[in-house]
This record gives C-alpha cells, structure tokens and sequence, in this order.
C-alpha cells in the first residue's frame, strides 16, 4: 500500500501537498548557487524557532539516524565516559552506540513503559560517574512516551558535565523543547514526524562548548559535525546539499511556524487526548504505567490477548488504517498510533478510532 487512507503510523507522516510541490522544480547546482546558501540560512533561523535555540543549526542529508551517529562520532573518542538514561528502545540504543564508538557507557535504566523520575538515582550516577556526556531521548515512540528534560539539564550544570544529547526526533514541533533553557548542547531532530516532510533531512542544534569538543576529537567522517562549523561562511559544505530536500524542508517549517508553535502543542496534545480516550472506551489497554508521562505524538496500546498483532494489522489494512507495530521487547505486544505532525487532526483521529473498533466487535 503506498498511500494509507487513514494513517497512522508514527513516521514518516502524511506529506502535505505543500512539501511535495517544493520537489517540483529543476534546481541548480546547490555547490555553486547563492540562492541555496539563502535557503540553507532560512531553514536554519527557522529551525532554531522551532528548537528554541541560538545555537547554530547543522542540517545534514539522510533520515534522523544521521545526526544521531553523527553527534556521537563527532563528540567522542574512545574511553570517555558516557551516562544513558533510557526509558525505551531508543534511549537504551543510544548507549550501545556510544559503546560501539569504544565509550565507557554506564546506564540508568527505567522500565519500557516508565518515564525518568527517579532524579535522585540519576543524580547519584553523574556525581559518581563523572561522565563527559549525558544521553536521552525525549519521546519514546515505541513506548508512547515522553522524558522531562529539564531536571536532567539542572543535574548536567549542577556536575559541569561537558555534554547534553538529546534526541527529540518524535517530539520537535509537537511538543515543546527548550533546548538552551534546558542546557542541551546536542539537540537532534529528523524531517518525517511532526514537521511532515519526507524522510530524507535530518538537524540538530550544537552548543558553543559542544563545537570546542568537535574540534578536540576532529572526527571527519560523512555524518561529521566539523565540516559544518564554517560550511555557511566559506561557502563550502563537506558534500553536495540535497537542495530538493531543503526547499521541502523548508516549506514543512514555513507551515509549522505559520500555524504558531503553540498552536500546534494545543493541537497535539488535544489529538492524544482524544485518541487514548476512545481507546480506552474501546476496552484497550494503553501500554504506559499512570505514572508515566504520556507523549502527544504517538500512543502505544497492548495488543488484545485474543488476537495477534499481524491478523490485526492485516484487518486494519483491510479497513484502510495503517498503524505502526513495535520492536525489541515490545515486539508483537504493543502497537502504535502516530497523531503527530498533519496527523494530529481530530476527524482523522476518530477515523482511526471508528476503525479500531469496527475490527474489536467483529
């Protein structure tokens, strides 16, 4: 199926006819054309509304994996030490890649279905461990949730601790992410959730102290940060920018910020209202603990007991909704409806839920 009638799987999301047009046109050279260094800064001034940031904007080519790898290369080398706090399957991935870099990772776990809110336990490892970097991930779409940041920013000044990565791929425009108010130093976001453009750019804002240790560690690989530093100001970037996927960008974020930033939280979090409601009303069970903080991207629901995820999902499709499954532990146990970005709208909502509870009934 390669358009849904009703979708809802947590990213990539519908793409408004708006960004699709931007691919429609035969673009220059973007090595050699001043008009794509214009874009490329516009892009950037609107990225930095969106991360609530002054911090340079990197916007690299390639789905949101790129800017992840890309900040853990650039910022480490092998033996320094790095503290993952993971609540998910992505939080816990951060530091499997960070070792993989030959980092010393510690982690402080939670359960799949928890948010962080021990503070004090995480308190106690920085003091302890003395980390050079601290890593999170903002909204856990496998588990539908999403991580409050700001105490992990107080407890990384607190402890001088050099680094603050943090993804927020699934919550950036959904939700709000004060990145210097939180003292995030790496702050990175992909394309294809809630700006609703394709799957094909990826960014993240970089602190002051964050470009010092990019040039300490001079990591200059495809997805380095390095290159990035005075690609603007020379004119000169480390390959040749995707000027198709820029403009597309660039239109996303025009749309985004036109609606107002917080008119787009209101939205989403009344679309999640919503949404977890009538599953609720259709005997499901959402997946995360009460006392977890729920994401207003992307809900997580157990799959009923007398049913497989795979005949459900085909009778979904049947129906025209396309949800998402889950991965790792949750593997077949939990699936996941993506009210975020065009699909954080009520009618389609319901939709989905009219559907979900056509097949519960039959």
């Amino acid at each position: 199926m390669k358009s849904y009638p009703i979708p809802m799987v947590p990213g990539p999301v519908h793409v408004p006819e708006e960004v699709l047009k931007a691919y429609m046109y035969d673009y220059g050279c973007s090595d050699m054309e001043p008009e794509f260094l214009d874009l490329y800064n516009r892009t950037e001034a609107q990225l930095q509304q969106v991360f609530a940031t002054r911090n340079k904007v990197v916007i690299m080519t390639g789905e949101g994996m790129i800017v992840l790898w890309g900040a853990l290369k650039s910022c480490l080398k092998a033996g320094d030490r790095v503290l993952t706090i993971g609540t998910g399957l992505f939080g816990f991935g951060v530091g499997d890649m960070a070792a993989s870099l030959g980092a010393e990772v510690q982690t402080v776990g939670f359960g799949y279905d928890e948010t962080i809110h021990d503070w004090h336990r995480v308190d106690e490892a920085v003091a302890a461990f003395h980390p050079k970097m601290i890593t999170a991930v903002h909204c856990e779409t496998p588990s539908g949730t999403l991580n409050p940041l700001e105490k992990l920013g107080e407890i990384k000044r607190k402890y001088n601790v050099p680094l603050l990565y943090v993804d927020t791929v699934a919550g950036l425009g959904g939700t709000p992410v004060l990145t210097d108010e939180w003292g995030i130093d790496l702050c990175l976001g992909g394309a294809q959730k809630v700006i609703s453009a394709p799957a094909g750019m990826s960014f993240l804002a970089v602190s002051d102290r964050a470009w010092e240790i990019t040039q300490e560690v001079g990591y200059q690989g495809y997805d380095a940060l390095l290159p990035f530093l005075h690609a603007q100001r020379d004119f000169y970037f480390p390959y040749t920018p995707y000027w198709h996927g820029m403009a597309a960008l660039n239109k996303a974020l025009e749309l985004l910020l036109n609606e107002g930033l917080e008119h787009s939280y209101q939205r989403h979090a009344e679309a999640a209202q919503a949404c977890r409601e009538g599953l609720l009303e259709a005997g499901l069970e959402l997946f995360p603990a009460a006392s977890a903080v729920p994401s207003p991207t992307v809900t997580a629901v157990r799959v009923p007991d007398h049913i497989t995820w795979s005949e459900l999902d085909i009778k979904f499709r049947q129906r025209g909704l396309v949800a998402g499954g889950n991965y790792g532990l949750l593997a077949g146990k939990v699936f996941r409806l993506g009210h975020m970005g065009t699909q954080a709208n009520l009618k389609l909502v319901q939709s989905a839920l009219d559907v979900i509870k056509s097949v519960l009934e039959n």
